[in-house]
């Protein structure tokens, strides 16, 4: 039964009891929508504990729970997600970023570090929120950061993003390079890699939630990979780099790809915390 005036204590127990037959949701989740929704933060939120809940956040409280158990991401709940310590605004026109994903610009950071000030020109492709490109440009606003997407849609909330985060990233329409012009000293891209036949492994919410077009692609999932890899010499300047996020099982398949297309490139994989194969880097020679 629901307590008609709870704490937050026995809103978040009522909660466990709502998701208890639900695999795939956690009480991560449910602390998420707690703090994104009601602005607190996990010591706001143990202080509050025996707090009574206002009714209004109680009544919207109830209404995420039955959004979560339906399926529903929680970042869409609440049009919130957490990226490199940004928070950004999401809905279901871009792919909720991923902890995996900060590894790639641990990696691109790393690669060219604080010391590096030129100011190189950055080309994110398939931007989706903006996420790679703004917190790019957030942690080296000396370069010149473009970011590309073939929906309208997501670029709205690209540049949403960037205004909320208050910084200056160029975004434009375009699939792949086909409107891409000039060189850049860096491209990034998370690509959509999921083939159609893996749909049977995937999370439910991800399938009937997040966009198709930014999740799968021809060709066993590669076949942005193979445009990435025959474009990249005419974008890339003089030791320029391509990273890419990958598949957990696609290392050798996109290496290969990108060294057939460009033989004097060097191409390395990184796999990420967890061991699974995650990254790519090409470096033009």
């Amino acid at each position: 039964m629901k307590p008609i005036k709870p704490t937050y204590f026995e809103a978040r127990k009522w909660a466990s009891f709502a998701i208890k037959d639900r695999s795939e949701i956690d009480m991560y989740d449910v602390d998420f929508l707690l703090e994104q929704r009601f602005n607190l933060s996990a010591t706001d939120l143990l202080i509050r504990y025996q707090r009574p809940m206002p009714l209004k956040q109680w009544q919207q409280f109830q209404n995420d729970i039955r959004q979560l158990v339906s399926g529903m991401p929680p970042q869409y709940i609440v049009g919130r997600a957490d990226f490199y310590g940004l928070s950004l605004h999401v809905t279901s026109d871009v792919l909720i970023p991923r902890v995996e994903t900060e590894e790639l610009i641990d990696w691109i950071l790393a690669t060219f570090p604080t010391s590096f000030e030129q100011p190189i020109r950055v080309l994110d492709i398939g931007t989706g929120s903006g996420a790679i490109a703004i917190a790019l440009k957030k942690n080296r606003p000396t370069w010149n950061l473009v970011g590309s997407d073939i929906s309208d849609k997501a670029l709205k909330i690209a540049i949403l993003n960037a205004q909320n985060q208050n910084v200056a990233v160029s975004f434009l329409k375009s699939d792949v390079f086909d409107q891409i012009h000039g060189k850049f000293d860096l491209i990034v891209s998370n690509p959509p890699y999921i083939s159609t036949d893996e749909k049977a492994d995937m999370d439910q919410r991800v399938i009937h939630y997040e966009p198709k077009l930014a999740l799968y692609a021809e060709d066993r999932g590669l076949a942005i990979y193979k445009r990435l890899a025959r474009g990249a010499a005419d974008h890339l300047t003089t030791d320029g780099r391509l990273f890419v996020e990958i598949g957990f099982h696609q290392e050798q398949a996109v290496i290969k790809l990108f060294q057939q297309a460009n033989p004097r490139a060097v191409v390395i994989g990184r796999h990420d915390v967890s061991g699974n194969q995650r990254m790519v880097q090409l470096k033009m020679k």
